[in-house]
């Protein structure tokens, strides 16, 4: 028997709503289900259903729909692919579809929220975003091959519309804003690689595509975002979604101040 008090959407809301949410925003959300504790009725649903009812119907609501799994195999380290067995991964790996591919490592409500009616996802095979609301169509309309989180992705189109950052039980380490700060800073051991991805199918063979890129990684991410918090004491609000340590923050206002440490403070 289950006795404890189940978590509804409208206890979700109402700490969404202490936290900061507002209607009309434009919400860029990473998060963790399992840190919201509890029983919640509805699970990842009812806590995107909690979000949008706090963003109305003029808010735009965003995650990362990343899909990892479709690097290649000669990049692959924990664990590693065996050598001979790479050519067969790439042919037999199936190529990005917007509709099909699931997202990886970036949790349940995410892999929810994609799937959800209205609902449109960027084309790119590796980091995708999803979006729902007035702003999802320019935000995940063009979404180019090289540079994936740079000038035209739909990160920097967040930064355009003043979106903001909601850490819903995770940390900084996985606040992708981070990587726009990367194409915009000049950092020592920034460097252009080439990448590949699968990207259709012709018979029984995936076809890969290649591009470029930068060497972007989120390594130091968590102590960006500790130094951020203590330079702008006012540019973050942190508070509890029931069992859920969460951060709120302007997206721009972040980006900004990384691309300044990054230029200062990273070595190769």
């Amino acid at each position: 028997m289950i006795t404890e008090k189940p978590i509804t959407i409208e206890d979700i809301r109402a700490d969404l709503i202490q936290l900061g949410l507002k209607p009309g925003m434009t919400l860029l959300v990473h998060s963790s289900l399992k840190s919201v504790g509890g029983w919640i009725v509805g699970g990842a649903e009812a806590v995107i259903m909690a979000i949008e009812d706090v963003l109305g119907a003029e808010g735009t609501l965003v995650m990362p729909t990343h899909s990892a799994d479709l690097t290649d195999p000669s990049t692959w380290k924990n664990p590693p692919a065996d050598p001979k067995w790479w050519q067969l991964i790439r042919d037999s790996m199936p190529p990005f579809d917007k509709d099909f591919t699931v997202s990886s490592y970036v949790g349940k409500i995410p892999e929810v929220f994609r799937r959800q009616t209205g609902v449109l996802r960027s084309g790119h095979p590796h980091v995708s975003f999803a979006a729902r609301g007035p702003h999802a169509e320019w935000i995940t309309g063009s979404h180019p091959l090289s540079y994936s989180l740079g000038e035209e992705s739909p990160l920097a189109k967040l930064y355009d519309l003043g979106a903001y950052v909601l850490m819903l039980g995770t940390g900084y380490e996985n606040n992708t804003s981070f990587h726009l700060s990367e194409y915009r800073a000049d950092w020592e051991g920034k460097k252009k690689e080439t990448i590949y991805a699968p990207t259709r199918r012709e018979g029984n063979r995936s076809i890969w595509e290649e591009f470029e890129d930068v060497n972007f990684t989120s390594d130091d991410f968590e102590q960006i975002g500790i130094e951020y918090e203590r330079n702008y004491p006012d540019g973050y609000i942190r508070g509890n979604v029931q069992n859920s340590r969460c951060v709120l923050a302007p997206q721009r206002l972040m980006v900004d101040y990384a691309v300044k440490w990054m230029e200062t403070n990273r070595k190769s």
